[in-house]
């Protein structure tokens, strides 16, 4: 416990402003006692957070005991209950995501300095662990840091010193009561097993291993923190505007290119966790190398996306297909608008004439469809739109909503922005309906 103190009173501060995240379980409880001790000497505000997973019987009653405990010591307690998660199931990463949020949220409110969580040495060797197994990379493998920076603030986690033996001696010697969570014990999970089975034949072999452990993550962490800032001054030659241009980024080693990739993954990820492997990051080397405008989808709904001479990584945010009606203007997705206009001496691709005897009204607007065809101004026969959007280098996500106009038979009279077909007129010739096409709108045009 020494050391614990020794690394609080280099860290705290007189008025520090401490969010400190509770379950109620025997870590976190010593922490908060720990804690505490320091309160009145440095005039610290305590924020006890505690969130309800709603995945047990027992939370509720967990919540009602770290409740009573923040009554009885005067310390603030803030509570989250997690009320639905998608598909109704619970995950680990959702729930980790709604948490650090809620967690946020509360050191935004009280502006603090630091969260605290009691993470522990067994925790440490548990986590470099299970990243030996799944498999990872370097600042995987450190496990879990005594301090990182998040925003605008800290991530301390001072338990890192000791072990759960001696949480458990502390707790005892200061008849610290807590509650327990039996599914933490269960041998349905990987990193319960390795609780269970592998840290005890560690501790057989050393006594300390878990103080060996935090000397591993300690050197590793130095060394990716060095080989960050190098990575960090070429990220800031090659990636720009979300993307990274793949021509400079491929005159590197493979080794700078992978430890790129991961910092850039690494730097979208705000609060989802994104895991990515070893295998998935020779795919993206591989893409790249190709210049094969693919995707590779990765965990949590994420895709690394080559588009031409750029290496996108990004939410994978599906675009709905739409179809409306054109009479005056249509609005789509807030990104383009397609409206009827009484003149224009536009002949760029962004205007388009019609007579509308040649056609079939209703004009509708709608999302592109496969196998879409295009009889293309000046050009004999029809085209696919699909080749059209490739020869015209059209990103691929940008392909999936923007939009055509088709008469009342699904003839496509336009692609907006992008080519004019067969019915498109010439300002001298016959016409009677002018529709002009704006892209990137905003409240302005909209007006």
């Amino acid at each position: 416990m020494k050391d614990v103190c020794n690394f609080l009173d280099n860290l705290l501060r007189v008025n520090d402003t401490l969010v400190v995240a509770t379950s109620g379980g025997p870590d976190s409880m010593c922490l908060l006692h720990i804690l505490k001790s320091y309160q009145d000497k440095l005039n610290l505000k305590i924020i006890c957070a505690h969130v309800n997973h709603n995945t047990r019987k027992e939370n509720e009653k967990e919540k009602e005991f770290v409740k009573k405990y923040c009554r009885d010591n005067n310390l603030i307690f803030e509570y989250l209950k997690i009320d639905s998660y998608k598909n109704n199931k619970f995950t680990e990463s959702e729930g980790r995501s709604k948490r650090y949020q809620f967690f946020e949220s509360l050191i935004n409110k009280y502006q603090a300095k630091y969260l605290f969580t009691a993470h522990h040495g067994d925790d440490l060797m548990e986590t470099v662990l299970l990243r030996i197994l799944r498999g990872s990379n370097l600042k995987g493998y450190v496990g879990i840091p005594k301090i990182s920076s998040y925003h605008n603030y800290k991530i301390v986690r001072p338990l890192l010193y000791i072990n759960k033996d001696e949480i458990l001696k502390y707790n005892k010697e200061n008849n610290l009561k807590y509650v327990l969570d039996k599914t933490n014990m269960k041998d349905i999970h990987k990193r319960n097993r390795i609780r269970k089975h592998v840290l005890p034949y560690l501790y057989k072999e050393e006594k300390n291993v878990y103080k060996k452990f935090l000397q591993y993550s300690e050197e590793l962490e130095s060394t990716n923190n060095y080989l960050r800032k190098i990575i960090d001054k070429k990220i800031a030659k090659i990636y720009k505007d979300g993307k990274i241009y793949i021509d400079a980024l491929i005159k590197e080693e493979d080794f700078i290119i992978k430890k790129i990739i991961e910092r850039v993954i690494e730097s979208i990820q705000e609060y989802d966790i994104l895991p990515i492997d070893n295998k998935k990051i020779e795919s993206i080397i591989k893409l790249i190398k190709n210049k094969d405008n693919k995707e590779i989808n990765l965990n949590n709904n994420y895709i690394a996306r080559v588009s031409y001479n750029y290496l996108i990584i990004e939410k994978n945010i599906k675009a709905n297909s739409y179809e409306y009606v054109l009479d005056k203007e249509v609005n789509i997705l807030d990104k383009y608008l397609i409206k009827v206009v009484d003149k224009s001496s536009d002949t760029s691709n962004k205007v388009t004439r019609i007579n509308s005897r040649e056609i079939s009204l209703p004009l509708r607007v709608r999302s592109i469809l496969p196998g879409d065809i295009m009889p293309v101004k000046n050009l004999k026969g029809r085209k696919k739109i699909k080749d059209i959007l490739i020869n015209e280098k059209i990103d691929i996500k940008k392909r999936k909503e923007i939009p055509v106009v088709v008469d009342s038979k699904n003839e496509i009279i336009w692609l907006p922005g992008i080519k004019k077909s067969i019915f498109d007129k010439e300002i001298y010739e016959k016409y009677d309906i002018i529709l002009k096409y704006t892209e990137g709108i905003n409240e302005y045009t909209k007006k």
